[in-house]
């Protein structure tokens, strides 16, 4: 697929997806969901050598600044739940994307964009990024997952706070809030997230995999999230991935995982 809004690239077993309207600060509009929703459902799962993926935005202002506005003026019931319904969609599919995703968090990551930092796996925060939902500044609420995914990272009563006053915060609160996994300088955020995802490609890909699949089940309330653990033990005990994992330890050398 030719991508308008994205630009993606490969390295290493590592692909980087750039949100490029750097003039709109990376807004998400339509062009940008239906081309997030194409590489990871279509594109990514297709990479049998992928590792992990970063997501970042074009320049040094924005990682995504919120959703496109102008969008919104149209909306209706109708319209607004099928937009929010299409952007719950795509959020998910990236929260369940088997391989490790990190936001490269490189300015601005407000609204939708915020939205779209929690939906990966892991934020990585430029010392000048700042997050926020202030959708209750134009009379709406968060559509993308965002009144769901803050109160899981950082706590029922400081993601009301934020939610309800609009405020932003910057990359060292929101490090110790537990919404940014690490902070680092302004300009390093996409290095930092390659060092993490290297260090996670040398493990098993299977026992990664099931990792993110057990982790998520806790926040599914139609999954027993325990016995789902349960389960995935009992699957990876039966993988080569296990037994070259288990005797390399024994054998004191560095495992050699094929993904089997």
């Amino acid at each position: 697929m030719d991508y308008q809004s994205l630009i993606v690239s490969y390295e290493d077993g590592i692909a980087t997806i750039t949100i490029n309207r750097e003039k709109a600060m990376n807004a998400l509009n339509k062009t940008v969901f239906a081309e997030l929703k194409h590489f990871f459902a279509v594109e990514g799962p297709s990479k049998s050598d992928l590792t992990g993926v970063i997501i970042t935005g074009a320049g040094s202002k924005a990682f995504a600044a919120g959703a496109d506005i102008k969008e919104f003026l149209a909306l209706d019931e109708s319209k607004a739940k099928a937009m929010s319904q299409f952007g719950h969609d795509v959020f998910f599919l990236i929260e369940r994307f088997p391989k490790p995703v990190i936001a490269a968090v490189n300015g601005f990551a407000l609204g939708g964009g915020c939205e779209l930092s929690m939906a990966c796996h892991m934020r990585v925060a430029g010392a000048k990024a700042r997050f926020g939902q202030p959708e209750v500044n134009l009379g709406i609420i968060p559509g993308y997952g965002g009144s769901q995914r803050l109160v899981q990272l950082i706590g029922k009563a400081k993601a009301m706070e934020l939610l309800l006053t609009a405020d932003m915060i910057g990359a060292e609160e929101a490090h110790r809030l537990g919404l940014a996994n690490h902070v680092v300088e302004v300009g390093e955020e996409v290095e930092a997230s390659i060092k993490i995802l290297k260090k996670i490609a040398t493990k098993a890909p299977i026992a990664i995999a099931k990792t993110i699949e057990s982790v998520n089940a806790y926040f599914d309330k139609n999954t027993d999230g325990f016995g789902f653990e349960v389960d995935s033990f009992g699957y990876l005990a039966d993988t080569a991935d296990f037994k070259e994992g288990a005797a390399a330890f024994i054998e004191k050398r560095k495992a050699n995982f094929t993904g089997k």
